[in-house]
């Protein structure tokens, strides 16, 4: 199992940055300058520059990212939407190294039976081949949910994309589309870590009211959506401020 990771910061705490469906570490380079310590951001299995998984769960995922877990010092681990969950999973302690505070940026919370349906017909299908490299990275930031939040000549989809003899594809594991809905409770109630949940009041992937029925004491961030850390990096500082706090308080 191949897990790339991006690492930056100074010494001190450390803060892994899980990324969502379809996107990469890349996501959380300018988000990440606010933290007053080490951090690093892989790729989620199936997912850029990592290896891909034979099947895909929750469980799974956390499996293979906690290879790359520091154990030498306080962690938190904020993830963003699939890599919120991720996070959570982590929490539990169950892949092996210890996490101090997890905190789920975005986490879709409620699934419909025709979104899981969707999720699984996506994740039965082939990579599709691009003629071009232009109309490769469309479809990989309509994907992560980044379409026309940034430039489409953004360097954010270096990474998610592999040029081949016929085209250009997504680097993404379409397998992973079907990890399913997230048992939140569960997850929550199996924590050992410090839980903090958050999202943007314009999340339409986790707006408000579903966000502080999963976890009454959540962070709303006004004026945010989906992909609050894109929008936004610096809106992010004080929950990376609260993070912080919460190893070294």
């Amino acid at each position: 199992m191949t897990v790339h990771v991006r690492r930056g910061g100074t010494d001190g705490p450390a803060l892994v940055l899980l990324h969502g469906l379809g996107a990469t570490g890349d996501v959380w380079l300018d988000a990440a300058r606010a933290w007053p310590g080490t951090w690093l951001a892989p790729d989620l299995p199936g997912h850029g520059r990592s290896s891909p998984l034979p099947g895909y769960t929750f469980d799974a995922l956390a499996d293979a990212l906690a290879l790359v877990v520091p154990v030498d010092r306080p962690v938190a681990v904020l993830g963003h939407s699939l890599g919120g969950v991720v996070a959570l999973a982590l929490g539990s302690g169950r892949s092996g190294p210890s996490v101090d505070v997890v905190c789920g940026l975005g986490v879709k919370v409620r699934w419909t039976e025709q979104e899981l349906a969707k999720a699984a017909e996506l994740a039965g299908r082939p990579s599709k081949v691009f003629a071009t490299r232009e109309e490769a990275a469309e479809r990989a930031l309509k994907v992560a949910g980044l379409w026309r939040l940034v430039p489409a000549d953004t360097p954010l989809v270096d990474g998610a994309l592999v040029e081949t003899s016929e085209g250009w594809r997504l680097a993404l594991d379409p397998a992973a589309f079907g990890v399913g809905a997230p048992d939140m409770a569960a997850l929550i109630s199996a924590s050992r870590a410090r839980v903090v949940l958050a999202a943007g009041d314009q999340d339409p992937m986790c707006p408000p009211a579903h966000l502080l029925a999963a976890h009454p004491e959540g962070v709303v961030l006004p004026g945010l959506g989906h992909n609050a850390h894109v929008e936004e990096p610096a809106a992010l500082a004080p929950l990376l401020t609260r993070l912080h706090a919460a190893l070294v308080g």
